[in-house]
């Protein structure tokens, strides 16, 4: 479990990132996240991506290109909460 309240990864680079599944799995704490920047263009797998992040309170996935992939199996279900 990652305690982190607050992460900017906006300057990663994930131009060759094919699999986001899980990424952020275990970030109960997290409250403030930044992936503004995150190229998505080659991911194929984004299943419960935040799934577990149930305490943000904003993100901004307006650059995440979703074309190949149904973005919603990336948050938490309905009714999931810690």
């Amino acid at each position: 479990m990652f305690f982190f309240k607050k992460l900017n990864l906006s300057n990663f680079i994930t131009n060759n990132v094919t699999n986001m599944g899980y990424m952020f799995a275990n970030y109960f704490k997290l409250k403030e996240l930044n992936v503004s920047n995150f190229n998505t263009n080659n991911v194929t797998n984004m299943g419960d991506m935040f799934s577990t992040c149930f305490k943000l309170k904003e993100l901004n996935v307006s650059n995440f290109n979703t074309i190949v992939i149904p973005v919603d199996k990336a948050f938490p279900k309905k009714g999931n909460s810690h």
